[in-house]
C-alpha cells in the first residue's frame, strides 16, 4: 500500500507554535507529528509516501532529508497555493503508481488505529474508499446507514445537511482524518484547484461504495489545538 500525509495546512489553531514552523513539525513527546506518522506508516509497511507542503515548506523538506526515513518519500509542492484535502490529493496524483490502494492520513492526527484492520475491512467491503470514524461529539458528522454506507453529512452548528440516500435512520460519526482509497478514485474526480475531499466522497457515494470503519474514540487524538498535545502525549505513553 502507498500513503499520503496531508501536511500542508497553516496550523492556525496551534499558534503561536506555528508562527515559525509548520504544523507538521510541532512535537509530541519530543517527536514531530510528521515523524510520528511517517514512522507508523513505515511500520505498517508503506514504503511509498507522498507528503504535501505549503507553510514553511523548506523546513519540512529539510526535516525529511535529515531523517533519511526508510521509505521513498515524495513531495507534493503546494507553496503557490494551498489546495485543501481534495485539491491536494488530485495535485499529487502523478506521484502515485496508481497500482495500489492509498492510505491518506492528516498529519495532526495521533492514533492507535490498526491500519491492517482498516485495510482488511476496505478489501472485504470492496470499497472505493473506507473512512475511519468514531462515535464522538463534534460539530460536523458523516451519516451512514446500517450497512456502513455513506449517506450524508450534517453541520450541527449551521444546521446545514446533505442527504444523498434518503433512509429512515442515520448513524452519525465524526471523521477521523484517516482513510483508504482505491487508486481509481483519483480518476473519478474532475475538479482542479483548491477544494475539500468530503463533498467528493458524498458525490461518489451515489454510485460507488464509500464505507465506514469505526474505531474507539479513546485511541485517537486530533492535535489541531495546543490543549490537545497533552492528550496525545498520554495516548502515546
Amino acid at each position: 500500500m502507498e500513503a499520503m500525509i496531508f501536511a500542508a495546512g497553516l496550523g492556525t489553531r496551534l499558534r503561536p507554535l506555528t508562527d515559525n514552523k509548520p504544523k507538521a513539525l510541532v512535537e509530541v513527546n519530543g517527536i514531530s507529528l510528521l515523524e510520528h506518522n511517517i514512522t507508523k506508516l513505515i511500520n505498517f509497511g508503506c514504503k511509498h509516501i507522498v507528503i504535501n507542503v505549503h507553510h514553511f515548506a523548506n523546513q519540512m523538506i529539510e526535516h525529511i532529508d535529515t531523517k533519511r526515513y526508510n521509505a521513498d518519500i515524495y513531495i507534493s509542492d503546494e507553496t503557490a497555493e494551498l489546495l485543501d484535502t481534495g485539491g491536494g490529493l488530485v495535485n499529487a496524483k502523478h506521484l502515485f503508481s496508481l497500482k495500489e490502494d492509498i492510505l491518506i492520513h492528516n498529519v495532526d492526527i495521533i492514533s492507535k488505529i490498526n491500519f491492517s484492520d482498516l485495510q482488511n475491512q476496505h478489501h472485504i467491503n470492496n470499497s472505493l474508499a473506507t473512512l475511519a470514524l468514531s462515535k464522538r461529539h463534534t460539530s460536523r458528522y458523516l451519516l451512514f446507514d446500517k450497512d456502513k454506507n455513506l449517506c450524508g453529512w450534517e453541520n450541527n452548528q449551521s444546521g446545514e445537511k446533505i442527504i444523498i440516500k434518503p433512509i429512515s435512520e442515520f448513524h452519525p460519526f465524526g471523521f477521523s482524518g484517516i482513510q483508504i482509497i482505491r487508486p481509481e478514485l483519483l480518476s473519478l474526480i474532475d475538479k482542479q484547484g483548491s477544494f475539500p475531499i468530503i463533498p467528493e466522497y458524498l458525490e461518489l457515494a451515489k454510485n460507488y461504495p464509500i464505507k465506514s470503519y469505526i474505531h474507539p474514540k479513546e485511541i485517537w487524538v486530533d492535535v489541531g489545538k495546543i490543549e490537545s498535545i497533552p492528550l496525545a502525549e498520554h495516548l502515546l505513553r
